[in-house]
């Protein structure tokens, strides 16, 4: 490994200790600070999803899709219902489209949006306000971390065949396998802590799916940069570039536990589904 390298690892390093410090510190504290979390997120998520398709986007769609998601973000931080604002975002999905659909603006604008505002909006549901959300947060952290941080560690020592070269050169599969068992074995053990009332076999399940929702969501951003020619979505954290190149896996392992939960414990409780009594 040589200087720059060193110097490259050692900011990731630094800058993932703060933000996993910050992330669980604002979880701890939940409430408004930690929809004041998942909102700034979000909006960092939206502003360089925008950035990086700017190329094939009209300004007026662009401006409509910021000040709709500016809008959901101010209710979910006053504490809106989950059910209100998974309503508001399907309405803003809608006018941004027909405005892009009219005006020949192109898609990006809206799956921006719509990316933005369910993660926003997953993440803020999954934490809620109870004990059952504080565990179902620090359960998908700690799933999406070990795959994510033993992924990276693994697939640079062991290396291998690449899992998509067309898509992202530097991911392999053993990388990939590495993080998986990181994040049965965190996920499990996690869970088991915090007092799941799933069984062994449901849990092993879950944490498969969140694990390899999560790689696929790291491909799907990688797939966008490469579409539209970019190295990293922004430069907002050193060693590591955008914040969506950070949250990449989180968003779709959230939306995945979000919809589970919902589907079975209801939209304003998921939670309850993998934590609840």
């Amino acid at each position: 490994m040589n200087g720059g390298q060193a110097s490259n690892l050692q900011q990731r390093v630094i800058s993932g200790v703060v933000l996993i410090v910050v992330a669980l510190a604002l979880t701890w504290a939940g409430g408004v600070w930690y929809r004041l979390l998942a909102a700034a997120i979000s909006g960092a998520v939206l502003y360089e999803w925008l950035t990086m398709t700017a190329r094939s986007e009209k300004p007026s769609n662009r401006w409509l899709a910021i000040g709709l998601l500016a809008v959901l973000l101010i209710l979910l931080v006053t504490g809106a219902s989950i059910s209100f604002l998974s309503m508001a975002l399907v309405g803003a999905i809608v006018v941004t489209g027909a405005h892009a659909a009219r005006f020949e603006a192109g898609v990006w604008p809206t799956l921006g949006l719509a990316y933005a505002g369910l993660l926003g909006i997953a993440l803020s549901a999954l934490r809620g306000s109870d004990a059952a959300g504080l565990a179902a947060t620090l359960f998908l952290f700690a799933v999406v971390w070990a795959t994510d941080i033993l992924a990276y560690f693994v697939g640079r020592a062991v290396g291998g065949p690449k899992l998509a070269p067309a898509i992202s050169p530097g991911k392999t599969w053993s990388g990939a396998v590495g993080g998986t068992v990181a994040a049965v074995l965190a996920g499990i053990f996690v869970a088991g802590q915090l007092g799941s009332p799933l069984g062994w076999g449901a849990l092993l399940a879950l944490t498969l799916v969140l694990s390899v929702v999560s790689q696929g969501g790291d491909l799907f951003e990688s797939w966008i940069k490469r579409r539209f020619g970019v190295k990293d979505s922004s430069q907002l954290i050193p060693g590591h570039g955008g914040v969506m190149d950070r949250v990449d896996g989180l968003a779709t392992a959230a939306f995945a536990l979000f919809l589970l939960g919902a589907a079975i414990a209801g939209p304003n409780t998921p939670a309850d589904a993998f934590f609840g009594r």
